[in-house]
């Protein structure tokens, strides 16, 4: 597997973070200049922002939970090349679950649709993790 190949999802995954960097900096400056919201208000962390500010600051958050464990995994594989077209297929699924993630969150925000999304990237996160740890411990 090419390193390119290997990193390419970890890029990707990275640009949605940065977008909704700064997605929510584009909706607290707005909330701000519109004078829905008061600096004072949110100064020191308060969560004094509108609903819709909101939903991009706890998106972009949990870009910081979940993504970890698979930027530790690749971190992990690629130099002691445990990385094969399993992974890098179990890599783009588990970007792609990230996506429809916060492409929920940012738009409706239906818990019904948003938690079983969560939960598949979770689990592909999760088989990784074991394919993973099973070929380092079989010594495959």
């Amino acid at each position: 597997m090419s390193v390119q190949m290997v990193l390419l999802p970890v890029f990707v995954l990275i640009g949605l973070t940065f977008a909704l960097m700064l997605g929510t900096f584009a909706a607290r400056t707005k909330a701000i200049a519109s004078g829905q919201t008061k600096m004072r208000d949110v100064a020191l962390g308060q969560q004094a922002w509108p609903d819709r500010v909101t939903q991009f600051g706890n998106c972009l958050r949990n870009q910081f939970e979940l993504p970890v464990l698979f930027y530790l995994l690749i971190a992990l594989a690629l130099p002691l090349r445990h990385v094969d077209l399993v992974m890098v297929l179990l890599s783009w699924v588990f970007v792609v679950a990230r996506f429809a993630h916060a492409g929920v969150f940012v738009t409706s925000n239906d818990i019904r649709r948003r938690g079983p999304v969560w939960l598949a990237g979770a689990l592909v996160l999760m088989a990784m993790w074991i394919y993973f740890a099973l070929r380092i411990l079989l010594l495959i």
